[in-house]
């Protein structure tokens, strides 16, 4: 945007928002900062749709961060099961408890941050939405609307300090600084209901006279992205033991890594080098079993590796006993994250488990 050009009016915004604003179960009710930072930790890589009845469920389990805080791990991971990236959830659960530890959630940027697993943005969301501070978060909808309404080319990740200090400067207007967790939630909903990827509604768009990547036709083509990187794909072999009823043995992961803390079916580490069946033997629960390879793969992506899993079954022998959690296949399906998910189906395919919906 030429230096000259004003800032499109954070009122007209602020007015397009009292009418279209989207109807959120966490905007309902006071603003309570454990309720609206849940909202933000549950939402990261993760859709409005699916995160709602979560979110509700979630309180409905753990009301209050004290509740959250005195919680066991193991109620913690199996309410979190299905939201995935669940580093997340570690996070979570250790935050309470510090906010607990120190009487209260604070209400600075600088002392959210200073929280465990609460970074630049959620720090934020949290002190705008929460406690009316005058900061905008820096997420996808709002970089898409600063890119466009400032028309800045310069690709991502390397543009984001630039568009952080661009938005933030909206903020500086009398009508954003009246109302900044309106202003900030306007900003979000602008992303996600007009401004959006593909085919802006620019005609409709409160910011459209203001908007230089409109003016310029630009606006389709931001925020430029980096070519991204091939990610690389890595292989895993796992067993599913099951015993005499049916139940399939769970083993819960190491507390650190991928999925820490979760419970999954056991099996090899992930590594891009592939598994021969002497190597992954000796990572089976019970190598003495009749272990059967199931046709097919698994298959799931990380943020930065393809995952392929092959599966092997087995029934647990008379008289054997090997430690573990020992689950029903659709107890195991609300256990499970994402990935382990994956080979449950996988197995149901095959007919070598009961299906965990019947």
């Amino acid at each position: 945007m030429p230096p000259s050009a004003p800032l499109p009016p954070a009122g007209d915004l602020l007015a397009w928002y009292d009418r279209h604003r989207r109807t959120l179960p966490w905007r309902a009710g006071p603003r309570d900062p454990y309720r609206i930072w849940l909202s933000e930790v549950m939402l990261q890589q993760t859709t409005v749709a699916a995160v709602a009845p979560r979110w509700l469920r979630f309180l409905a389990r753990f009301p209050t961060v004290e509740a959250l805080a005195a919680a066991p791990w193991e109620d913690v991971t199996e309410e979190w099961a299905g939201l995935g990236y669940y580093a997340r959830a570690r996070n979570l659960h250790a935050c309470a408890r510090a906010v607990v530890a120190r009487g209260g959630f604070p209400d600075t940027v600088e002392e959210l941050r200073a929280l465990p697993g609460i970074g630049a943005y959620t720090a934020a969301a949290v002190a705008s939405i929460a406690f009316g501070r005058p900061v905008v978060p820096l997420d996808g909808n709002v970089e898409r609307v600063t890119a466009r309404v400032m028309a800045v080319e310069e690709p991502l990740p390397g543009a984001r300090p630039r568009l952080a200090a661009l938005a933030q400067g909206w903020m500086e207007q009398a009508a954003a600084r009246a109302r900044p967790a309106d202003f900030t939630q306007a900003l979000f909903d602008l992303g996600a209901t007009l401004c959006v990827p593909r085919n802006p509604a620019c005609a409709i768009c409160p910011w459209q006279a203001g908007c230089e990547g409109r003016r310029t036709g630009l606006a389709p083509t931001l925020p430029r992205k980096a070519p991204k990187a091939a990610r690389p794909l890595k292989r895993g072999v796992h067993f599913l033991l099951s015993d005499a009823e049916g139940r399939l043995l769970l083993r819960r992961r190491p507390p650190n890594g991928l999925l820490g803390g979760m419970l999954g079916i056991p099996g090899t580490p992930w590594r891009e080098e592939g598994w021969s069946m002497e190597e992954a033997m000796a990572h089976a629960p019970l190598a003495t079993a009749n272990w059967r390879p199931l046709p097919g793969e698994a298959k799931h992506g990380f943020t930065h590796f393809e995952l392929r899993m092959t599966l092997l079954a087995a029934t647990l022998p008379p008289g054997a006993r090997v430690e573990g959690d020992w689950l029903a296949p659709a107890a195991a399906a609300l256990a499970l994250p994402g990935a382990m998910l994956r080979l449950l189906a996988l197995a149901e395919a095959a007919g070598a488990v009961a299906s965990a919906t019947a």
